[in-house]
């Protein structure tokens, strides 16, 4: 097993983001992750953070994947998300759906405690542990920031990104150079406050190479459905394309004409929201993958 320790940091994806490890095909590796706030908050009293060369949204990596090669995709099995024991949450008057209601930062620590948390004196909440940062290098000189979602994962912020699911990524460099990080403890559909209860913690992955493989990337594994996941300007934009990705993959996996693979999506595929706060917004449309397998589909 390898392990990154949360000493390996990035906060933008590129494809000169120096290897923290390398890894075989099929290795299980575990990531250490610092929170989105760099760890940086440790007390509801400094709103702000402790240390003012704080990284925004940092993710540990990058894990270069031996034999990974361009236009490769590479699977990765989340097999466990262990949570720090409390979380934090921050409002902004810049950002989220409520962000005219603040007039400066508040941070609140909230404990976690037997997988749950510990809202108030009333209301303790199920953990959900999900991962809000998961991506490979993009294409591309430039490089993109942590905080922005896109083609190559990123910030997608999907709640469905967590313990048992499957994220496939593209491989756009010789290695993937995946980077994983900005675990929340508990987020809903949306993220609109801002943020989830962000923590940091231990990502435990099995991270395999597909060859000749077609997906619609990124693409999830979750709960007994497959899922596109999409980023754009809008939230409309990002419905349709999601939608139109996840309609081609249907349509090849189970042999349906234009028609009926149309008439089959509207029937049973589910869209909802990620998150609607970062620079690109969120959706994912969602297909059970048994349907298709009565269709002989097998998932790689």
């Amino acid at each position: 097993m390898i392990y990154i320790s949360k000493d390996y940091v990035n906060d933008t994806l590129k494809w000169d983001n120096k290897a923290a490890a390398h890894c075989k095909d099929g290795e299980i590796v575990v990531f250490e992750t610092r929170d989105c706030y760099d760890n940086s908050i440790t007390s509801s009293e400094r709103p702000l953070g402790d240390r003012s060369d704080a990284l925004s949204n940092p993710v540990t990596g990058a894990l270069y994947v031996d034999g990974a090669e361009k236009g490769d995709i590479l699977k990765v099995e989340i097999r466990d998300i262990k949570l720090r024991p409390w979380g934090v949450m921050r409002s902004s008057n810049i950002g989220g759906v409520f962000h005219e209601k603040y007039d400066k930062r508040e941070a609140v620590i909230y404990s976690i405690r037997n997988n749950k948390i510990l809202f108030d004196d009333v209301l303790e909440l199920d953990v959900n542990p999900m991962i809000g940062v998961i991506g490979t290098a993009p294409e591309g000189e430039e490089g993109i920031p942590t905080i922005t979602p896109g083609k190559h994962g990123g910030n997608m912020d999907c709640k469905k990104i967590t313990t048992g699911s499957t994220i496939y990524l593209p491989v756009n460099v010789d290695g993937g150079l995946l980077s994983m990080g900005d675990i929340h403890a508990l987020m809903g559909d949306g993220e609109v406050f801002i943020c989830g209860l962000e923590t940091a913690g231990e990502i435990t992955v099995k991270v395999s190479v597909l060859k000749n493989i077609k997906l619609p990337v990124p693409f999830l594994y979750s709960g007994e459905k497959v899922m596109t996941i999409q980023s754009a300007e809008t939230l409309d934009k990002a419905g349709d394309m999601a939608a139109k990705e996840m309609f081609e993959f249907v349509k090849n996996a189970s042999g349906q004409s234009d028609l009926r693979t149309g008439m089959l999506m509207s029937l049973i595929s589910d869209m909802a929201v990620c998150q609607v706060v970062d620079p690109l917004l969120t959706m994912r449309v969602e297909f059970p993958l048994e349907v298709l397998e009565k269709y002989g589909y097998k998932l790689p």
